[in-house]
Parts: structure tokens; sequence; C-alpha cells
């Protein structure tokens, strides 16, 4: 082991990516273990390039963690071989191609429109074929955790009071306020997304990397090492404080 690294949320931002991993390199981690927190897809501008570059990291034999995140399942979900399927946790009314949710964008990068009138199933069969089948083998393989270290990532946190092998699906993807307000030991420290920042956070028992890419802002890369997390700027590690 070389390193530890971590990543937050992506959504689409490939130029974004590439500068992370270029400066997880000159910090020395060109071989290191690197976890990703999810949420490659949607809103930006560049999923199918974000993807790829995972994808072709992963063959080319890099040490890298991919979690999945809650956008990633609305992507999974809409290419379900026996037709397109709704994440059942959206609010009533939205799903996968609504305006807020960031399908939309997904689907462009890999060169569709969503026509005003077209049946679900049509524009699934369309993306169906303009997704490669190593992306879709990505959708379908992507971890809901990862624990190393003392460290337990997570895409959007854990439920407090239910042991880390027990969490479920649903929180993992998706919770917020009931893991963001608990300061119990959870048992590892959660490295978690999903829920943006103007600025990494670490608190006690959770540290939250994401930065808004999704939303035009940043993407952080927070680096592990002897019990110290550094935020790896573009002129190097910075310390990560402890928050009250």
């Amino acid at each position: 082991m070389t390193g530890l690294y971590a990543i937050g949320d992506i959504h689409g931002q490939k130029d974004m990516l590439d500068a992370a991993l270029c400066r997880i390199e000159a910090d020395g981690g060109r071989d290191a273990r690197v976890v990703f927190l999810g949420d490659y897809s949607d809103r930006g501008p560049d999923v199918r390039g974000v993807i790829e570059t995972l994808v072709q990291g992963r063959a080319e034999g890099r040490d890298w963690v991919f979690i999945k995140g809650n956008h990633d399942r609305f992507f999974e979900l809409y290419l379900d071989p026996e037709g397109p399927r709704a994440d059942p946790h959206l609010m009533i009314g939205y799903h996968w191609l609504h305006p807020d949710v960031g399908g939309i964008e997904t689907v462009a990068s890999y060169g569709l429109s969503v026509p005003e009138r077209i049946r679900a199933s049509e524009m699934a069969a369309r993306l169906h074929e303009a997704v490669p089948e190593s992306h879709k083998a990505f959708l379908r393989e992507l971890k809901l955790s990862h624990r190393q270290d003392g460290y337990f990532f997570a895409h959007a946190g854990i439920r407090p009071g239910i042991p880390l092998d027990e969490q479920s699906a649903q929180d993992l993807l998706w919770i917020r306020k009931p893991f963001h307000e608990d300061r119990r030991d959870h048992g590892a420290v959660i490295v978690h997304g999903h829920t943006p920042v103007s600025e990494p956070q670490r608190y006690v028992n959770r540290i939250n990397l994401d930065t808004g890419a999704g939303h035009g802002r940043k993407l952080t890369v927070a680096a592990f090492e002897n019990g110290k997390v550094y935020h790896l700027t573009a002129n190097g590690r910075v310390l990560l404080p402890v928050r009250d």
C-alpha cells in the first residue's frame, strides 16, 4: 500500500476529475488506492468521459475502489434489461429525466437528446444502444461501501446505531440529517459525499468531501496518512482540521 486517497462526487466533470488525478500523481500517489465516493453521473457535461476514464483506469490495473451514488443508481435502474425503473426514494413527480435531477445531461453525453413526446421504454432502448457494455458493467459492479484503516467510505453516510456491516442500501445512498446531526462514534470515521458543502468538512466521526462539482463548483481530493487527513489542493496538502 502506497497511500490512500478519496475523491468526492464528480457528476460528469471530466476536466475536474483529470485535474484531481494529476494532483494525486504529483503527491506521489500514482500507485495508491483511490476511493471514489460515487455520483459519477448526472448534471455535469461529460458523464461518458468520466466513466470511460474510470473504466480505463481499472483496466490498466489502477488500485481504484468505486462506490455507488444515488445518481449512479438512477442511471443503472433506467438501463434495467426488463425496462426502465425509477428510484422509489425520489419525490413524487420526479424521475431521472426530470430537468432538476440531471439525467438529461447524462443522456446528452452519450450523444442523445430527450424528445418532448417519447415513451420511457423507447428512450431506454435508445440509451441501451448508445451506452457501451463496459459502462453498464461499471454501474452494475459499483460497491455500496468500503472499509479501510479506520475509515468507512459510503456515498451518503450511515444510519447511526446500526452496525456498519448491516447498513441498508437506502441509507448508504441517501441518508442526510439523522447522520449529519449524530456525534457518536460509529466504529470508524465515515467518509462520504452526497451533501454539497463549500469546503471539505471533517468532524470527529465523519468527513464530507462533496464540494459541489455537480453544481459547477469544485471537486475535492483527500489524502489519508498516519491518522491525519489532508485536503489535496493544486498547491499540495493542507491539513484538514477537526470541527467542533
